[in-house]
């Protein structure tokens, strides 16, 4: 519940895991956006979200800033929403 940012593939720096369970909208795109900023273009961030609301938050503030999700999906109690991010301009 803290949006924790942490390193995701191997500690490699372009990979990272935002943990926004237990926020609510806007959280979980906040902390997002936070941490999106500090990565390059190409670098994959990992959200996991207990908010039903990320399903199309995430997917909505990705298109307006020129990024892309991968992929979203559902693991027990929590969406796991990858996104690919664009070029930093659009952050």
């Amino acid at each position: 519940m803290t949006g924790e940012v942490t390193p995701g593939g191997a500690g490699v720096p372009d990979e990272v895991v935002v943990d926004a369970r237990g926020m609510l909208c806007p959280a979980p795109v906040i902390a997002l956006a936070k941490a999106a900023r500090s990565l390059p273009e190409g670098a994959r961030v990992t959200v996991l979200a207990t908010d039903p609301a990320a399903a199309v938050d995430v997917p909505a503030w990705a298109r307006m800033r020129g990024h892309r999700v991968l992929e979203t999906t559902e693991d027990g109690e929590h969406l796991v929403l990858t996104v690919l991010l664009g070029p930093a301009k659009a952050r």
